[in-house]
């Protein structure tokens, strides 16, 4: 997406129960099931940084799986913003009031997101949800997971530098962030020339 199209898109989510879920999705890249393990532990509110340390997936027939992210790069800390922050702390708040209605019902599991019961959240209804914000926004269909490449694409033509990206994205190694972005690149050459240009003007 556009960052009008993500402005437009999370200005449609206000209110939503999955806003804050994008919101930190399209801020820091992080995968849908490294969200859906996010718990208030990982975040260290003073220092602004999120911590990716386990994910979750769901098996039919089993139940929910919870991993630590399978390389050492994928558990990774995020840097992020003190507006992101803000947005988290009103959502913790919110989520109390879900706690004390939800009384016997809860189970406490420390989730950032999670169900009104506390739960892990069912990958089906998170998409269920977005692909519908999409249709109100009049955005084209996509995956939950093209909000991570939105931000590394955001990134990149924001002259981040390609490291910085792979680092927020968990990628093992550069290759492969600019294999996946080789798009975003020669834009960036071009940008590249024109500096020279200015470099060595009379």
């Amino acid at each position: 997406m556009t960052i009008e199209q993500v402005k437009r898109l999370l200005e449609v989510a206000r209110g939503s129960r999955i806003e804050v879920m994008l919101l930190v999705a399209v801020n820091t890249g992080m995968r849908r099931g490294e969200l859906s393990a996010l718990r208030w532990d990982d975040i260290d509110f003073e220092n602004r940084l999120i911590f990716v340390r386990r994910t979750v997936n769901y098996v039919g027939g089993y139940g929910f799986v919870e991993t630590e992210p399978k390389t050492r790069s994928s558990r990774r800390k995020i840097a992020v913003s003190a507006k992101l922050l803000e947005a988290l702390k009103v959502h913790r708040e919110q989520q109390g009031q879900i706690r004390l209605r939800a009384s016997e019902k809860w189970h406490e599991q420390g989730l950032v997101f999670c169900n009104r019961h506390g739960k892990f959240l069912f990958p089906e209804v998170v998409l269920k949800q977005f692909h519908a914000l999409l249709a109100r926004a009049e955005l084209p269909e996509m995956r939950f997971h093209d909000l991570r490449h939105t931000m590394a694409t955001l990134l990149l033509e924001s002259d981040v530098h390609p490291k910085k990206v792979q680092e927020r994205l968990g990628h093992s190694f550069i290759a492969i962030t600019i294999d996946t972005y080789s798009h975003v690149l020669p834009s960036m050459h071009q940008d590249v020339a024109r500096k020279l240009d200015d470099l060595f003007e009379d």
